[in-house]
């Protein structure tokens, strides 16, 4: 999955993000959802999160739920 469907993505979850600063280098940061922060059904690049420990991007891709966090 990609991240672009807000119906796909649910606090709990494990994603990997974009950061702000790291969208030119597209480095991703791996961690747990605690809140959709786009409201929109879609998104092009991708549904606004903040994960656990605060940090805030959009969601670039959802790993496979049994990888190793």
């Amino acid at each position: 999955m990609n991240g672009q469907n807000r119906k796909d993505i649910y606090p709990g979850l494990l994603v990997d993000i974009i950061l702000k600063k790291d969208q030119r280098s597209g480095q991703l940061t791996r961690g747990i959802v605690k809140s959709l922060l786009t409201s929109a059904p879609f998104h092009s690049r991708g549904i606004k999160v903040r994960l656990e420990d605060g940090q805030i991007g959009r969601v670039a891709a959802i790993p496979d739920q049994d990888e190793d966090f």
